[in-house]
């Protein structure tokens, strides 16, 4: 018996054929409909990356008690699992979080693993003279792009680029081993994760007619709310969906390599992905910052298993991330620890068995959501401070980089978890970029709204999603001071008096609000499309800034942002709306600034 895994990031289900895309040059995603069983209410849980790597490997969610990182001592790890059980796992990647700190403990939880440079920035070629980039819409000039835009120069040709080197070395991996059994391959690509850099065999089927300045870089969406124009909207999208059809082709190839070996026989296929983007949608772009809507959190997932054998049909199951190690395990006839809560998937694979009632997902110190595969569920935190709010972990670092020691300054040692196997923890104040309770508590019907257009006001429908949510917390061991800061109860029944959606049904309007061309701002010579640091400098404006903008009272806070404009901050943090801002232009017009 083999499996292999083919897990692409960034795979939004909506651009998909099998999931109703239209337009998408997608054969091989089609071809693999016909040879799998499709599940329709397959859904992430911890995100973004890591943290939904964490749960492949442990089978437990990861973003209740931390943010973004490596696998902790005392967790269990799939692949290390079935290595103990001698089924030989061997990972391919083009993923270069793997090698940051944040994510350094999973490739070595394989028996062999092989990692191709060149993605997202990757630290990979050293170049000391600045590049001449291109024109972008970005307002961002970070190293990460400085970076992209040299690796960009050492795949020039399809054959060069990681993705493309990825999946030959899993086909390498396939033509060496396919005579032998008990293995486990994981074949896993960055793409189609931003930024969408591809090649003009796949971009002329979608950007070849579309206007706009075709030397322009659009391939990098900031994460923030969108500003751009329909045409740049149009044309952002259109490179995604042009390196989703390279993400196509690569699948082609491992169909042919299962049809060359005669592999469906003996062999597992899942082919999965961690979330989807935000490509617009809400106004917005990427993922983070705003509520998991569906566009990111509702999963593609199709799985041949041969013990079954079905080809070509549909699964409603609720199925999630933390269910694909347990099947693995199942697969192979290993036990699964304990604490795992994943579930194997043959019987819903085999006959559409139900595997939970409910589905808990979310990001650490974001909303804490739960669908039934019907209504969503989003809650925000109870307080604007967004408190209490803690790290634990043994392996303080965040996604590229180690805690700061004024991070560890309020750390103890508490615990030990009740899936730390005896050991205690640190744990800290922990932080997010942007405040959820901004947008606040959301519920959605997603058979009669499925953009997710029109929230929903009933207590007797939030009742139940929040005591299906606080269920969930519980099961999953939860610390108290995340049922405190949603104003949940850690023990007793969910009542009446724990409902948010219609006391937060005001900050759910403001965060819809359209952001404004930043056109309409553009007079005087202070304006919120002003620098803040210039702003906060001058004795004028700053007592303005600081009516409108609260937050940048903060000095810490104030540096980081100083050289965005206000019009900047709105768009990439929640909390500060289209009102506050016209409030904000209002009063600085009216001042007299040198």
């Amino acid at each position: 018996m083999r499996a292999i895994m083919v897990m692409f990031d960034t795979l939004n289900r909506r651009f998909l054929p099998p999931y109703g895309a239209q337009g998408i040059h997608a054969p091989h995603f089609e071809r693999l409909s016909r040879l799998t069983a499709v599940f329709d209410n397959a859904y992430a849980g911890s995100m973004p990356c890591m943290p939904a790597r964490r749960e492949i490997h442990t089978g437990r969610h990861n973003f209740l008690h931390r943010s973004w990182g490596p696998l902790e001592p005392f967790d269990d790890s799939v692949p290390e699992i079935l290595s103990q059980a001698g089924v030989h796992t061997h990972l391919v990647t083009d993923h270069q979080h793997y090698w940051e700190d944040g994510g350094a403990t999973y490739h070595n939880r394989y028996d062999t693993y092989e990692f191709f440079r060149g993605q997202e920035g990757d630290k990979w070629k050293g170049q000391v003279a600045d590049p001449v980039l291109p024109p972008s819409p970005s307002w961002r000039s970070d190293a990460g792009r400085r970076q992209d835009w040299i690796n960009r120069q050492y795949m020039r040709t399809e054959d060069l680029h990681p993705q493309t080197l990825t999946v030959d070395a899993g086909l390498e991996f396939i033509g060496t081993n396919a005579a032998d059994d008990r293995w486990f391959l994981q074949i896993e690509c960055f793409d189609p994760h931003e930024p969408f850099f591809t090649y003009d065999e796949h971009r002329s089927h979608y950007v070849h007619d579309l206007p706009g300045d075709p030397s322009a870089t659009t391939d990098w969406p900031d994460y923030r709310r969108v500003t751009e124009s329909a045409e740049q909207v149009d044309r952002m999208r259109a490179e995604y969906a042009a390196l989703l059809t390279m993400c196509d082709k690569s699948l082609g190839r491992v169909l042919d390599a299962m049809d060359g070996h005669g592999l469906w026989d003996d062999t597992m296929l899942i082919v999965c992905t961690d979330h989807g983007l935000l490509l617009g949608e809400h106004g917005w772009w990427g993922k983070n910052v705003q509520p998991w809507y569906d566009e990111n959190i509702h999963t593609p997932l199709f799985i041949w298993d041969p013990r079954s054998a079905v080809r070509g049909e549909r699964r409603a199951s609720l199925v999630q991330t933390i269910d694909f190690g347990p099947t693995l395990l199942d697969y192979f006839g290993v036990p699964a620890p304990g604490l795992m809560r994943g579930v194997p998937l043959g019987g819903a694979v085999a006959e559409d068995a139900p595997v939970r009632e409910a589905g808990l997902f979310g990001s650490f110190g974001s909303h804490v959501n739960v669908t039934d595969g019907r209504y969503v569920y989003m809650r925000a935190p109870l307080r604007e401070t967004n408190d209490p709010l803690y790290e634990h972990t043994l392996m303080p670092t965040h996604m590229a980089g180690r805690f700061a020691p004024e991070e560890l300054r309020d750390a103890e040692l508490v615990g030990p978890l009740p899936f730390s196997k005896g050991a205690p923890v640190l744990r800290m104040p922990g932080s997010t970029w942007g405040n959820p309770h901004a947008f606040g508590t959301l519920l959605f019907d997603l058979e009669n709204d499925p953009e997710q257009r029109r929230p929903l006001l009933s207590d007797e429908l939030e009742l139940r999603m929040a005591t299906l949510l606080t269920e969930l917390m519980r099961d999953s061991d939860a610390p108290e001071s995340q049922f405190e800061r949603l104003g949940l109860p850690a023990a007793g029944p969910v009542t009446a008096e724990h409902l948010l959606a219609r006391r937060q049904y005001e900050l759910v309007l403001a965060s819809t609000q359209a952001m404004p061309p930043a056109e309409e701002f553009a007079r005087g010579s202070a304006n919120v499309t002003t620098r803040l640091g210039d702003l906060l400098a001058d004795e004028g404006t700053r007592a303005a800034v600081l009516r409108h903008l609260p937050l940048v009272a903060n000095p810490g806070f104030a540096r980081r942002v100083a050289d965005r404009s206000p019009y900047q901050l709105a768009a990439t943090t929640p909390g500060v709306s289209a009102t506050a801002l016209r409030a904000l232009d209002e009063e600085l017009a009216g001042l007299d600034v040198a």
